[in-house]
């Protein structure tokens, strides 16, 4: 065992960083399980006290509290429709339908099971491959990152609940909204009709929270007598498991069937966290391109009638999802060790902790027997945090369940109450809270007409980044062919065009199909 193993070791599994790490983890669930407050806040109000702690404890206690806060956002998303974290927005509808037939406990050990198992391979694979992968990390220009964009919405479109007309615009919807505010590139006001807080855009938290969480309140307004029986036959699901023997029956409910899934869906957990490891490394690209794209993925991969259940409570649905959400988070650390390039706004912050603890990130972290034993200490922080993970989760799972006992006339005030603070606390401003209740609205107008959410959340946040990469390319040639001139965004361009046509190939080869077999007969 190398000395630089063996300081990591020791500097990790000390008393004091231990208890570092269930504090951050249990601040982490807190944080994740409130509504609009972000994994980056949580981050970012940590940074103060890592002042007074050692490198090794204050790297391992953002590392803790990304991987827990990550997972806690899929408890509103699951009991309260309202996406804990963007990416969660992949399957909310699942997870929520899900709660709507009682079955929540066993949506959210699916994805506390496959989060756990995704941040652990995510690990292995920055353990592993960082230096190799981040060299193809670097490789990508405004081209790649425009194709990925791209495949990223083009999956929210045709993936999501309903026909993909309708995802389309939704689409459209999303990428409209995000045009509001002073361009990126331009610099010219856009569709701020004179409002001065538009000038600086819409906010994608109050946008996602007011179109998931303020239109389910609106929508359940209108349905008091379903819902309230919908509220009495889960009290009664709940009150039967705490009879028959508390824990052994509360483990089964929560981990029996996500155990299960794991054992018959290897393939697809590995599929699903190299989608996620991949994506998550590429600087700027983030967990929600890696949920949706890997959502998309595992849709296509299932049979007719298996697709059937995606947008309505598919488990395997959430399983890839969160698999490729988790594995993303180990992802984004390799560019910022290896590169010292940011892979995501968590690891932004944590490279200025690094520098203010005179550790630099890049490839000489690698080399220099100072700072080796960080880079270690953050492989076995990862692997912890992700078991500590499994304990902490059942327990936030157990608490979090309550809520299917409230009464709806309290549950209902209580989210709002939830939307409206968790707006207010993005950017302390009332104007948020304006901006939550209108989207809320558009969301329950566009809900009565079977329009899919999911594709304006995501065409909200990638939007701008679509925009910004498509006119850096266009600045650099004004070719359309230009796109496809670099070998990683041909493939990528490639893969787009195939994602685009596929509806139009598969009709062509059913009717080809069905044409032969009748000559046939």
């Amino acid at each position: 065992m190398s000395e630089a193993l063996q300081t990591a070791l020791q500097n990790t599994f000390s008393p004091e960083t231990l208890l570092v790490i269930l504090l951050a983890a249990m601040f982490g669930l807190f944080v994740g399980a409130v509504p609009g407050l972000t994994a980056t806040m949580a981050v970012a109000l940590m940074v103060p006290f890592t002042f007074f702690l050692d490198p090794v404890a204050g790297v391992a206690a953002i590392v803790t509290m990304e991987a827990c806060c990550i997972f806690a956002g899929d408890i509103p998303t699951t009991l309260m429709r309202i996406p804990g974290t963007p990416s969660s927005a992949a399957y909310v509808d699942d997870a929520y339908a899900l709660t709507r037939r009682h079955e929540h406990q066993k949506a959210l050990g699916v994805s506390l099971v496959f989060s756990v198992i995704g941040g652990l391979v995510g690990a292995v694979v920055l353990i592993v491959a960082a230096p190799q992968l981040a060299r193809v990390a670097f490789e990508f220009s405004s081209y790649e990152y425009f194709w990925l964009c791209v495949l990223g919405l083009s999956c929210a479109a045709i993936v999501s609940r309903g026909s993909a007309a309708k995802g389309l615009l939704a689409l459209a919807i999303g990428l409209l909204i995000a045009c509001v505010g002073i361009g990126s590139t331009h610099g010219v006001p856009r569709l701020t009709f004179g409002i001065e807080q538009l000038a600086s855009g819409i906010d994608f938290i109050p946008a996602m929270i007011g179109l998931f969480g303020f239109s389910e309140v609106l929508r359940n307004v209108l349905k008091p007598v379903v819902q309230q029986s919908d509220l009495k036959a889960a009290a009664e699901e709940e009150a039967r498991f705490g009879t028959r023997g508390w824990l052994g029956s509360a483990i089964r409910s929560v981990f029996q069937a996500a155990l299960q899934r794991a054992k018959s869906s290897v393939g697809r957990i590995l599929t699903s966290s190299t989608i996620g490891a991949f994506i998550g490394m590429l600087p700027g690209a983030g967990a929600d391109i890696a949920a949706w794209v890997s959502y998309a993925v595992s849709k296509r991969r299932s049979t007719k009638d298996e697709q059937a259940e995606y947008g309505n409570g598919s488990l395997q649905g959430i399983a890839d999802a969160t698999t490729a959400n988790n594995a993303s988070l180990a992802g984004a650390w390799i560019p910022a060790l290896v590169l010292g390039i940011p892979g995501d706004s968590v690891t932004a912050i944590v490279i200025g902790v690094l520098l203010m603890k005179n550790v630099s990130p890049g490839p000489d972290i690698f080399q220099n027997s100072d700072q080796l034993p960080i880079v270690y200490s953050i492989y076995l922080t990862f692997v912890l945090a992700n078991l500590l993970l499994l304990p902490l989760g059942f327990l936030a799972i157990r608490l979090g369940s309550q809520i299917v006992r409230v009464p709806r006339y309290v549950i209902l005030p209580l989210i709002l109450m939830a939307c409206i603070v968790g707006s207010f606390a993005i950017n302390s401003s009332y104007f948020d809270v304006y901006v939550m209740l209108s989207m809320g609205l558009l969301g329950f107008i566009l809900e009565r007409f079977g329009v899919p959410l999911g594709p304006v959340v995501l065409g909200i946040i990638l939007g701008p980044r679509l925009e910004e990469t498509f006119v850096q390319s266009l600045t650099k040639s004004d070719s359309l062919t230009a796109f496809f001139s670099r070998p990683i965004a041909a493939s990528l361009g490639v893969v787009c065009i195939v994602v685009w046509l596929w509806p139009l190939i598969s009709r062509l080869l059913g009717r080809n199909r069905r044409s032969t077999d009748a000559i046939a007969a």
